[in-house]
């Protein structure tokens, strides 16, 4: 049946799956993505958003690297935000709200337009490998598939175990079975693997809850889009979330369940994601706390389907019901389906390479959930690189790896390989050292050249940028050399309780004083007749506000990367031998052994790993 040798085999249709899949085919490579449900592709298995703090960040390097997430998620949107917008821009997050049916059938139609790409439905149970190299999966049909490469991108599913109260059964999501046998496989070869749990609240009718006993969370005034392209949809409504609360009484009837949550009394010894905790664990950790927000969020445009954020919970179903009665607004809820909690293998993500290929077998390559990794965007960044690594491999290029000052993508594979994680791994801004550099408005300045240099970017998305940063710089020089009337800026000042001016001086400098946005300097005569000469829309005088407000923090955080570079170009050979320095501890022998990393600058951030050890390294290194 499959005579072909491919280039490329991913395994899984989750997030990741379908980011490594379009990569590598759009790439060249013939591309076959194997997943157990070719209905559910880029399916939202817990809550119908993508986006929000740090998040959002990657949602827009995907899009800028020429993934797909970000056009998937505009097209689907049913409200966008800005989070953050009242802290600096390092902080601004976007985020939407997503049709859960409109998200997957869009990824499905982009795949299917999609060259070199086919498709098959089944499950891989192993691999096939010789000698120690990756070269094809055989599935539960006992059908072999050989390729040049594989992709594994599991998610929840290997050996996945569904809980809700005393009850359990196999599942990698509900109504979905577990894959079986690839964990066995795996570990056969010497991979070292674990188990993790995560969980997922109720779902309900929303005719059946009183949104006026709630707060309304509309979308922004204006909405903007996850994608740079100018093609890419843009909101012209939105539908509202609302948030309640939680109360003692809601506490008090959860609590009489807490023995028979498997989540919370320790029946389910895995470990779970510390900053999405389940409602029993916010009411036992916070007991101090008389109320716990609920973010009510629609699940589409045409369904009356609710997602109940901020309710994950392992309870039995009758409890889960008695309790969401007692929440504000949920007096009359109907249940479409109760909350669970849901335990799965991963593999140690020390274990891959910064391409994301394994160091045990060769050409093969894991993303997502199955590195320990929470949420869709960690898992379609991961897709995306492992996509274009697997394409690379076969053709025997050098790997594509994004480094820590260039996009919060790099930081995160950079945490998982260099210092693993023992619950799920969920992104922040606080892990990214660089963050005024890694800001969601330049992600495209950031990684599109870098994508267009392997040809993931088209040369339409290149020519857009280019326009873009041409007018960017053409607006800063404005702002530089453009002199300022001080009679009709101290009218603006004024207004904005700001200091006035005694003497002409260029708009800029204006510009550079916190309490003075860009709105304020086009009610001056100049500028507006420059912004409708030269065409100027709001995303480039952004960008350039941006570039003038913060250029002081832009310049010395790209200090501090090019001193971390210079230790990354001190390169550590493979076979460096760390047992013979003395002067090394025994926990970093270990380490470095374990890890095995490819500079100093790598060898620095490996948890345990100090700088005297670094000093060790250095001087044995002839530095």
């Amino acid at each position: 049946m499959f005579d072909k040798k491919y280039d490329v085999i991913v395994v899984g249709g989750g997030h990741a799956g379908c980011e490594a899949a379009a990569a590598s085919a759009n790439l060249g490579s013939s591309t076959l993505l194997i997943t157990m449900n070719l209905q559910t592709l880029g399916q939202m298995s817990c809550n119908p958003a993508m986006g929000g703090i740090a998040k959002g960040q990657i949602v827009r390097e995907i899009d800028a690297l020429g993934g797909y997430s970000g056009t998937v998620s505009d097209y689907s949107a049913i409200q966008f935000k800005m989070l953050n917008r009242s802290k600096g821009p390092a902080m601004w997050s976007p985020r939407v709200q997503s049709d859960r049916s409109m998200f997957s059938q869009n990824w499905r139609d982009l795949l299917e337009k999609t060259n070199n790409l086919d498709f098959y439905q089944e499950m891989v149970t192993s691999l096939i490998v010789e000698n120690g190299i990756a070269v094809g999966v055989k599935t539960s049909l006992d059908i072999s598939i050989h390729s040049k490469t594989i992709i594994l991108t599991n998610g929840t599913f290997l050996n996945g175990l569904i809980h809700i109260g005393e009850k359990n059964f196999g599942g990698g999501r509900a109504g979905e079975s577990p894959s079986i046998g690839l964990t066995h496989c795996l570990e056969s070869h010497g991979f070292i693997s674990g188990r993790m749990k995560t969980g997922t609240p109720p779902r309900v009718d929303g005719r059946s809850l009183n949104y006026s006993l709630m707060e309304e969370q509309p979308g922004d005034d204006r909405p903007g889009t996850f994608s740079f392209l100018e093609t890419t949809n843009k909101l012209n409504s939105q539908r509202s979330c609302h948030i309640t609360y939680t109360s003692e009484e809601v506490h008090d009837l959860l609590r009489t369940g807490f023995d028979r949550s498997p989540m919370f009394n320790g029946s389910i010894q895995s470990t779970g994601p510390r900053y999405c905790p389940s409602i029993e664990d916010k009411i036992s950790r916070f007991s101090e706390k008389p109320r716990h927000q609920i973010f009510v969020e629609p699940e589409g445009w045409n369904t009356v389907e609710v997602y109940v954020n901020g309710f994950s919970t392992s309870l039995p179903q009758e409890i889960q019901y008695e309790a969401l009665k007692k929440v504000q607004g949920f007096e009359k809820v109907k249940f479409f389906r109760p909350g669970y909690a849901i335990e799965y293998d991963y593999f140690q993500p020390t274990q891959l390479k910064h391409s994301l290929e394994t160091k045990i077998i060769e050409n093969l390559f894991f993303a997502g959930q199955i590195n320990g990794t929470t949420g869709y965007e960690e898992a379609a960044a991961q897709g995306i690189i492992a996509g274009v690594n697997a394409n690379l491999k076969h053709q025997d290029c050098d790997p594509f790896v994004l480094k820590r000052d260039e996009a919060y993508i790099g930081v995160l594979i950079d945490d998982l390989v260099l210092k693993g994680t023992e619950e799920p791994y969920r992104m922040f801004t606080s892990r990214a050292e660089y963050r005024t550099l890694l800001r969601q408005d330049n992600a495209d300045e950031r990684l599109t050249p870098l994508a267009f240099n392997i040809g993931l970017a088209s040369s339409k998305r290149m020519k857009s940028l280019e326009a873009k940063m041409a007018l960017t710089e053409k607006s800063i020089k404005f702002l530089n050399n453009t002199s300022f009337d001080p009679k009709m800026l101290n009218v603006i000042l004024k207004s904005k309780k700001s200091s006035p001016v005694r003497q002409a001086g260029k708009l800029a400098k204006v510009l550079a004083r916190p309490n003075i946005i860009m709105d304020d300097l086009k009610k001056l005569p100049k500028v507006s007749e420059f912004i409708e000469k030269e065409k100027i829309n709001e995303i480039i005088l952004e960008q350039a506000e941006i570039q003038i407000k913060y250029s002081g923090y832009i310049a010395k955080e790209k200090q501090m990367a090019d001193k971390i570079h210079r230790l990354e170009n001190i390169s550590i050979p493979v076979s460096f031998n760390y047992n013979e320095l003395a002067s090394l501890s025994s926990e970093a022998k270990e380490k470095l052994n374990n890890i095995l990393p490819q500079s100093l600058s790598q060898a620095s951030r490996i948890s345990g790993i100090n700088p005297s050890d670094i000093s060790v390294l250095l001087v044995a290194l002839g530095r």
